[in-house]
């Protein structure tokens, strides 16, 4: 009986690729990554997002007990560098700084709850607390249909911080401001336009848009001092 139930479990399992390789898979409908100490904090975040009825992001089904957190899993398409076809057109760079405008806003009320001091993050929230970044909104952690983005994932490095700290990694990763053959778009010009087309896409204020080069340099340098390995 052991021997069926893991053939079973065998060929309706999928291992997904990502930055944990071998960690993360699907079984069905749903999927299972490995649990962090941040888990906890990421799964009260998305039930929130839940009562607002946000569809963009993965519902959570709490943890099994093999140390897995579980997923719903987002139907659609993924990509990853270099960009290219739909992900690269400016109708897939305009939704997702409009998805995660639309995130963004929905975590105001979050971050003002009594129990959110109480959540550990991954990485160091930066005050003032505006929203809840999502951390690594880069082309490779949304789902797109068509050429929409409509949906984004992977919420390990997620934390409180204020809106622009999110915004400066998420145009230098859309852009991309990447200066390796694999990962770079354009020149310099037409990436000039796209960060254009994310500001607007987004509403970022005029105030927001001076601090924004800045902030992406801050923001690269604090990411190589931080980010944990996973």
């Amino acid at each position: 009986m052991r021997y069926v139930l893991f053939f079973i479990k065998e060929v309706l399992m999928e291992w997904l690729q990502g930055g944990r390789k071998g960690k993360i898979f699907r079984i069905k409908d749903k999927v299972y990554r490995p649990r962090g100490p941040w888990s906890d904090a990421i799964h009260k975040l998305l039930d929130h997002l839940a009562e607002e009825g946000f569809n963009g992001v993965p519902n959570a089904f709490g943890f099994d007990d093999n140390g897995n957190e579980i997923l719903s899993y987002i139907l659609g398409d993924v990509y990853n560098y270099p960009l290219v076809d739909r992900i690269a057109t400016d109708q897939a760079l305009i939704s997702a700084a409009q998805l995660l405008r639309q995130y963004h806003d929905l975590t105001v009320s979050f971050v003002a709850k009594s129990s959110f001091k109480k959540l550990q993050w991954m990485l160091p929230g930066r005050k003032p607390y505006e929203v809840v970044c999502h951390g690594d909104f880069a082309p490779y952690n949304v789902v797109l249909k068509g050429r929409q983005t409509v949906a984004m994932f992977d919420f390990d490095t997620a934390h409180p911080a204020p809106r622009i700290w999110d915004i400066g990694y998420a145009i230098y990763c859309w852009v991309p401001f990447k200066t390796k053959s694999d990962d770079a778009l354009g020149d310099l010009h037409s990436q000039s336009a796209r960060a254009k087309l994310f500001c607007n896409a987004y509403g970022l204020l005029n105030s927001e848009r001076k601090r924004l080069v800045s902030t992406i340099i801050n923001r690269i340098l604090i990411t190589h001092e931080t980010q944990p390995t996973l």
